[in-house]
């Protein structure tokens, strides 16, 4: 076969025909994808990269296990809450066979292909700890174990930390790395690694700052109090009635003895003995105090007033300044008493991880001050704040936008630059999403919605329901859920976040 070929004697081809047709070919077929794009323009926004994670869900009354992209990875069919400690992981804690009239219960951990794990051991948990608002959150690399009635500690690839030899483990309440350990009825401190950091020898131990490096206030059985490093040194023996948690670089602590407080340093010399009803915090050389119910600030070595006592409250915040109130209204002053912010506040909060002042107003808004104390934001709602990636989001005039901790106003395609699709609202106050490229990718039509998610979902809502979008703007779920009760609004499909933010899971409910 010679398919293809022009034999000699067939008449020529129209050079110029040919062009032309192939031109309109091309006219038409460019019209068509035209067309297609515009009719079908989620298809041209890319899917957002999503890091595999899993949660605990709840249907039909049973617990079970969805994935990042809204898979049920276990089926909802367990009475019992299933805890995932590390949402990266595929390690799902399960509990069964509950008697609650004996307080007896059964245990076990299951992976994504429902195998169980860990199986030389009689229960296995996950390790709860809760923050100063009693929110719950779970140590991600360690579990618990019991074996014979005693716990010891694993890590997650199974291998043994902490024998099983306590008669009861658990997370020191708001503190990282930190294992409360009973035995004999005497208390001590692990470490995730496995570190003995203090013997089981005290009726007491709590921690003496918010960070596990600043050491712990233990208890002896004659009921008095000293302090222990993370290094395991004593540095305050225990011989006091009460010690304060409050950590000043190790140097001075805040200690009782009798009805007098007093403060002491690492060398035992005592400072304000007796002096004031009450000794709040110390900040460098100098001291917050209470006398006769009003509080001022004093210098720890000799006791010379900085600032009058004539406050109703007094915290330090930074740079030798002081966050006050007097007759429920709160400013700020400098070490000198000078008043650098009015009192005309609800109230004021330093915010150190983001260098900024969060000023409430009487009307349910706030103003937001640099660490000089100029007002950068006035009547705003801080709609979230983002210490991992320096932004913050803030309502202000009915719409929402980002800043940096500079208080440079931010795009949010710059804050959010791991997002495909982005919120944004027009004239007429409806909420549609945008692309990169500033083109319309879902259209306004909803009367209030949400960025997208770090799982690619953003929620939408419509006639006071909820729904959301996917990644490239696709309906995942029609809005269909009334969620008046939720704090925060979040999807994954057609999966919610439940009511309940210290019982995270996702619902259909």
């Amino acid at each position: 076969m010679s398919r293809g070929k022009r034999y000699e004697g067939e008449p020529k081809l129209n050079i110029k025909k040919v062009f032309a047709v192939i031109i309109a070919i091309a006219v038409i077929v460019m019209f068509v994808i035209g067309i297609n794009k515009l009719f079908s323009r989620e298809s041209t926004t890319e899917e957002k990269t999503v890091a595999l994670g899993y949660f605990p869900v709840y249907t039909g009354g049973k617990w079970g296990v969805i994935d990042t992209k809204g898979n049920t990875i276990i089926s909802p069919t367990y009475d019992e809450y299933i805890v995932v400690p590390d949402s990266t992981k595929p390690i799902f804690i399960c509990t069964y066979d509950v008697d609650y009239s004996k307080g007896t219960y059964s245990t076990k951990a299951i992976n994504e292909k429902n195998e169980e794990l860990f199986t030389g051991y009689d229960l296995v948990e996950a390790i709860e700890n809760y923050d100063e608002s009693n929110n719950l959150w779970y140590a991600t690399d360690i579990l618990k174990v019991s074996k014979d009635g005693k716990w010891g500690i694993i890590d997650t690839k199974g291998n043994e930390i902490v024998g099983c030899e306590y008669d009861e483990i658990t997370a020191l309440k708001g503190i990282d790395n930190s294992l409360l350990t009973l035995k004999n009825g005497k208390y001590g401190i692990v470490d995730y690694v496995g570190s003995v950091i203090i013997d089981n020898e005290y009726a007491q131990i709590t921690p003496l700052s918010d960070t596990y490096e600043n050491g712990y206030i233990v208890q002896n059985d004659n009921k008095k109090y000293g302090v222990i490093t993370y290094s395991k040194s004593v540095v305050v023996e225990p011989k006091y009635d009460e010690i304060k948690r409050e950590y000043a670089n190790g140097k001075y602590y805040i200690v009782k003895e009798g009805q007098n407080w007093e403060i002491i340093d690492t060398d035992g010399n005592k400072y304000l003995a007796g002096k004031y009803d009450d000794i709040i915090s110390v900040n460098g050389e100098n001291a917050v105090i209470v006398d006769n119910k009003k509080y001022g600030v004093v210098s720890i070595a000799d006791g010379k007033n900085i600032i009058d006592t004539n406050y109703d409250s007094i915290s330090y915040a930074t740079n030798n300044n002081y966050i006050v109130s007097k007759d429920k209204k709160y400013g700020i002053i400098d070490s000198n008493g000078n008043t650098i912010v009015e009192l005309k506040y609800a109230d004021i909060i330093y915010i150190p991880t983001a260098g900024f002042y969060e000023a409430s107003t009487e009307n349910n808004t706030s103003d937001l001050l640099d660490a000089e104390l100029n007002v950068k934001l006035s009547n705003v709602i801080i709609s979230e704040l983002n210490e991992e990636k320096g932004y913050i989001k803030v309502r202000e005039n009915d719409a929402y936008n980002y800043y940096n901790f500079r208080f440079d106003k931010k795009d949010s395609k710059e804050v959010l630059s791991g997002n495909t699709i982005f919120l944004s609202r027009n004239e007429e106050g409806k909420y549609g999403f945008i692309d990169r490229n500033g083109n319309v990718v879902v259209d306004y039509i909803y009367d209030d919605a949400t960025e997208q998610n770090d799982y690619g979902y953003a929620s939408v809502k419509k006639d006071g329901l909820w729904g959301s979008v996917d990644s490239r703007g696709k309906v995942a779920i029609a809005p269909s859920y009334k969620l008046d009760n939720n704090v925060l609004i979040e999807f994954i499909g057609k999966w919610h976040l439940g009511e309940d933010l210290n019982l995270y899971y996702f619902t259909d409910k």
